[in-house]
């Protein structure tokens, strides 16, 4: 009779011998719900001992229990890493860098991550809008520390996450303090026509693309003539200056009545290849994110129209979907355009569509309040009383 073979326990993971003599043992192991394996162990016991520590730290966190937080480190060490990684996947790494080190850092850096609870997250807030900060950047750096303390939680580092669940109380006062409806833009396209007259190429050229394409600042300075196709009248958005777009996935903007000759201009005159908008630095590179605004704001001057807020970014990106929406076009294809992740960020724009409220809309209440056919009463009247005579003291 053949002997039945023993089960290993649930859990405890299984040894993988060398394939050849010589060779390094390994592991396998089941961690939350993935299987998982590690090699290169020169020894039986050394592998043994590895997957007993894994073993047993998978137990700790299926039960629940929660790790010594004696032999955890300060979240000042933790957000290495983290910011680490982040800069393979969010192009604003560097920026969240700089905020973990003048925000963050100074007010969580030394505690470990089970000292930090929704209490301490409030009085940060509080202490922040006290030193004048933004709502909206506050909110921002609650957002980047709940990013954290995800992978934290993921890797069973801390058990919670502060960040999530906070009251009502916390949340209203990160509430934004601009409303994106008040936003100011290029409200006549005659201005944008003295605007592009103004500016020098291939400022102008760029200014046209982003006011007549939708194009963000850094997708027009990344923009190249291979991704233009004057003849299917199609721009494929790939690339920013950073590197990797916004959105992250690319898009495809369809090239205007208005933009196509603009385009086929500039494509004889500049040749054709590489870059649309040339570099402008002596050094080849692409030109600061800052320099179209310096030379906008000389030209709005000009032109009286500059406006407190009416920047680069307003006149061009935010005009042209502006006036996509004045001009009575489709939300939902305005998203594809401008390449938002959802049509709510889209909607923003949705209070400019002229038959938002038709007339038929503003008819719905027929009352005239201001029919003379009603005979007023005195207040001593409505409440019942007799009104005193003129001579009455």
């Amino acid at each position: 009779m053949a002997r039945r073979r023993r089960r290993r326990p649930h859990g405890g993971g299984q040894l993988v011998p060398p394939e050849l003599p010589g060779g390094t043992w390994g592991i396998r192991w089941r961690e939350a719900g993935q299987r998982r394996y590690q090699g290169g162990f020169a020894t039986r016991e050394l592998a043994e001992r590895v997957l007993a520590k894994i073993a047993g730290d998978v137990a700790v966190g299926r039960a629940g229990i929660s790790l010594d937080p004696k032999g955890v480190p300060e979240l000042d060490v933790l957000a290495g890493p983290f910011l680490d990684r982040r800069g393979l996947t969010h192009r604003a790494a560097s920026t969240d860098r700089g905020r973990w080190k003048k925000h963050l850092k100074p007010w969580f850096g030394h505690r470990k991550p089970h000292e930090v609870d929704a209490a301490l997250v409030r009085r940060f807030i509080e202490g922040k809008l006290a030193e004048g900060l933004n709502p909206a950047t506050i909110r921002i750096l609650v957002a980047l520390l709940s990013a954290l303390y995800v992978g934290l939680v993921e890797d069973k580092v801390a058990t919670a996450n502060p960040c999530h669940g906070l009251p009502r109380s916390t949340r209203r006062l990160m509430r934004p303090t601009h409303d994106p409806r008040t936003t100011p833009f290029i409200e006549r396209m005659a201005d944008v026509r003295r605007i592009y007259a103004l500016l020098p190429p291939p400022l102008n050229i760029a200014f046209g693309i982003g006011v007549l394409g939708g194009l963000r600042t850094g997708e027009i300075f990344a923009l190249r003539w291979l991704h233009v196709d004057l003849a299917a009248r199609r721009i494929h958005v790939r690339e920013s200056v950073k590197g990797p777009l916004k959105d992250k996935d690319s898009r495809v903007v369809p090239i205007l009545d208005p933009l196509l000759p603009i385009l086929a201009e500039w494509k004889l005159k500049s040749g054709g290849e590489g870059l649309v908008i040339p570099p402008l630095r002596s050094d080849g590179r692409k030109i600061d994110k800052a320099t179209p605004g310096n030379f906008l704001r000389p030209v709005l001057n000009a032109l009286g129209l500059a406006r407190p807020g009416l920047g680069w970014y307003e006149a061009t990106r935010h005009t042209f979907a502006s006036q996509w929406v004045l001009a009575g076009g489709s939300i939902e294809k305005l998203k594809e355009i401008l390449g938002h992740y959802s049509v709510v960020m889209t909607e923003r724009y949705a209070h400019l569509k002229p038959d938002l409220f038709s007339a038929k809309d503003m008819a719905v209440l027929d009352l005239d309040l201001t029919a003379s056919d009603a005979v007023p009463v005195q207040l001593g009247q409505s409440l019942g009383r007799t009104p005193p005579s003129a001579g009455s003291k």
